[in-house]
């Protein structure tokens, strides 16, 4: 359930974003993405996803190490209680266009303005450079001015495997946690005017809920102090299955109905048409 720059079937996503007071960066949002992925491309293929912010390097990428299972471990705590709802309303002075690095299973391309992507993906090593359709890439320069997006490229191979993407950010608008869920598989721009299935785990948290908010997470003994930082205490969640048509669009809610536990308010949240 998220877009793809190739012919691909996803299921079982866990999207997370939470809000902290990080002891070294301030004021940031933290994302974590997970699905499994089909890639029913010919060749390569990669996954699109754009992030509310215009500071974004390799340096905020986090490593799940051994703890690969880490979005699952929030959801164990959520299942049990989680309902579905029937509605929902280093940076420096002059970053490259395009920022190019290995992350697990990935090469990862970050960009503010996407249509500079092609231009680099002579870097991309062949078995993972996948072909891009121009009009998606143009969908997200239009529709995402201020955003960066991230394109995760894969092979057949190495889809299976991979560990949650997690990373952190300094969001454009800190008292709303927005999750990127945009959905198309087929390698064009996605469809703002069809409503599409979900399979979603939508998972939140703030580390300025009162005492008794949430599920708390049950992490393994052991985990690295510098991960652990950017992960939160306790969690809430829900559960969005197939049997859902939702319109086209991200999960969005805001930072008081957060702290309030009201997850009725989240809402999908289509990009402005130009």
């Amino acid at each position: 359930m998220c877009t793809s720059t190739g012919e691909a079937a996803f299921s079982g996503t866990i999207v997370y974003c939470g809000r902290q007071h990080h002891p070294v960066h301030g004021l940031i949002h933290v994302l974590g993405y997970q699905n499994t992925a089909v890639n029913l491309a010919a060749g390569p293929n990669a996954m699109l996803l754009h992030l509310p912010t215009r500071q974004l390097t390799p340096r905020h990428f986090l490593s799940a190490g051994r703890t690969g299972d880490v979005l699952q471990r929030m959801v164990a705590a959520v299942e049990t209680d989680a309902t579905g709802a029937d509605d929902i309303a280093w940076m420096s002075a002059e970053p490259e266009p395009v920022q190019i690095f290995d992350h697990d299973v990935y090469t990862v391309l970050l960009a503010a303005d996407p249509t500079t992507i092609p231009a680099a993906l002579r870097q991309v090593p062949p078995h993972r450079r996948p072909d891009l359709d121009p009009g998606l890439l143009r969908f997200y320069a239009d529709h995402f001015p201020d955003h960066t997006v991230v394109v995760c490229c894969f092979d057949n191979a190495d889809a299976q495997r991979a560990k949650p993407l997690l990373l952190w950010y300094p969001p454009l608008d800190p008292d709303r946690l927005t999750l990127p869920a945009l959905d198309s598989h087929t390698g064009a721009a996605p469809d703002l005017d069809t409503a599409v299935s979900v399979d979603h785990w939508v998972l939140l948290s703030t580390d300025q809920a009162p005492a008794g908010w949430g599920e708390p997470v049950d992490y393994p003994r052991g985990m690295r102090h510098s991960l652990r930082t950017f992960l939160p205490d306790a969690v809430l969640g829900r559960h969005y299955g197939r049997e859902q048509a939702l319109p086209n669009g991200d999960f969005t809610i805001s930072h008081r109905d957060l702290l309030a536990g009201d997850l009725d308010r989240i809402t999908r949240l289509q990009p402005t048409r130009r």
